[in-house]
């Protein structure tokens, strides 16, 4: 049976990159144009690694004339390795930018002349904004800003999207923040984050680890804790929060940590006792390691205890092959149920408020049935949505392959409306 990822591969009208395409040969004048890339803010979070992969994936089969170089923001030698491995063809590149916005490594001298244009990545903002003002400094080439939630944009970063070919927002509340400080026009669309795309597996150590822990496929479902707010200050090198912020992000941990974890533990309770299966805790950022036993373990009963797994931190190709193998996948973070959807697993996002704005995006693509805002939640709610995907497993599926034709079928009008604008030039 043909997967996602295969359809993907073969089916060039249902990505965002059928409008990239035209756009990028007609800015550029080339068949093979050179895209500058941005991206990889962080390696602390699958979510930021997932959303790299995502987009040269979307380059290398909507593109493949082109030469793609990656300039990688964060410098984890392990996401480098796995990024080499999967996408070889791509040249990954680092350097700092300084306050005059000159890039320190020189070797940007000769990538600045090569690329034709320049693609800000994924995103919970404007990350790259001071690599595009480099960019803006020294050429006159057109770039353009993919699946980015831009909230509140600064000056600068007003400035900057000012100047932008197109900006493609991860979510439709993005468009507001922007018609706020003057930008709106047909060259905002709408485009989800590109870890919808991501296609990089690990199914070997995937199914070791599966194997060794008695979960067999579509026997288990996964569980990923988070607290309101991520505690940065605790496991970054560079914080530059202040005691006020500090305090504020611990209060408000505390306060809504047990109250939101304790309505996933329902479902889980649920799942257990109704189903004799097991539940595979799991983070998807490096610090929820640290609170899963707290959270999620710990307080269950015992006779559900024996029924629960724990995984360390991983990568997200080791992940894409675990949440392809589980029932469904349930997760206050919101990257998970991403990677989750994009391996034909139902999921369900457990929205807490503190999360910015951008699970927004499952709503714009029609998966509300599978999306709790966690303090309009009660756990019973969680758990008999639950009971409803695994007693109609077929009709869970079903619902998940619409949802996911309604991301294909956005990016089509998307293309379709911007591609005739761009011919008019």
């Amino acid at each position: 049976m043909q997967n996602r990822r295969q359809f993907l591969k073969q089916t060039s009208l249902l990505s965002a990159t059928a409008l990239l395409a035209p756009f990028i040969v007609n800015a550029t004048g080339k068949e093979n144009p050179t895209i500058l890339l941005v991206s990889g803010w962080q390696d602390v979070n699958i979510g930021d690694i997932g959303h790299t992969p995502g987009l040269l994936h979307i380059l290398e089969t909507f593109i493949p004339n082109a030469t793609v170089i990656l300039w990688k923001r964060s410098k984890g030698e392990e996401v480098k390795e796995l990024l080499n491995r999967n996408f070889p063809k791509v040249k990954i590149i680092y350097g700092r930018v300084n306050k005059d916005k000159d890039v320190t490594n020189p070797e940007f001298n000769d990538v600045f002349l090569k690329a034709d244009f320049m693609l800000h990545g994924s995103g919970p903002s404007l990350v790259g904004a001071d690599n595009l003002a480099s960019w803006i400094k020294h050429t006159n080439k057109p770039f353009g800003v993919f699946g980015t939630t831009l909230e509140k944009p600064s000056e600068f970063q007003q400035g900057i999207l000012k100047k932008a070919s197109f900006i493609f927002t991860r979510e439709t509340k993005s468009f507001e923040h922007l018609r706020k400080v003057g930008i709106s026009g047909e060259h905002v669309q709408f485009a989800p984050d590109a870890t919808f795309f991501i296609n990089i597996r690990d199914d070997d150590r995937a199914d070791a680890f599966l194997k060794s822990n008695g979960l067999d496929e579509n026997k288990f479902i996964c569980a990923i804790p988070r607290l309101r707010y991520t505690p940065y200050h605790k496991f970054t090198k560079y914080n530059t929060w202040d005691d006020a912020k500090i305090k504020k992000v611990e209060e408000t941990n505390e306060k809504y940590k047990e109250e939101d974890h304790a309505k996933l533990r329902e479902a889980m309770i649920a799942w257990v006792r109704e189903t004799g299966n097991k539940v595979l805790i799991c983070p998807e950022m490096t610090y929820q390691v640290d609170i899963m036993d707290e959270l999620l373990i710990d307080p269950l009963p015992e006779d559900v205890k024996p029924f629960v797994v724990k995984r360390g931190y991983w990568l997200p190709d080791e992940a894409a092959s675990i949440y392809a193998k589980a029932l469904a996948v349930l997760s206050f973070e919101c990257h998970s149920p991403i990677i989750s959807a994009a391996n034909d697993t139902p999921f369900f996002y457990l929205r807490q408020p503190e999360d910015t704005i951008k699970g927004q995006m499952y709503y714009d693509l029609g998966f509300d049935n599978w999306v709790f805002e966690i303090e309009q939640t009660e756990g019973k709610q969680i758990a008999n949505r639950l009971r409803e995907v695994w007693d109609k497993y077929p009709k869970a599926k079903s619902e998940l392959k619409r949802g996911m034709k309604n991301v294909d079928d956005i990016y089509k009008e998307r293309t379709d409306t911007l591609t005739e604008i761009l011919l008019e030039k």
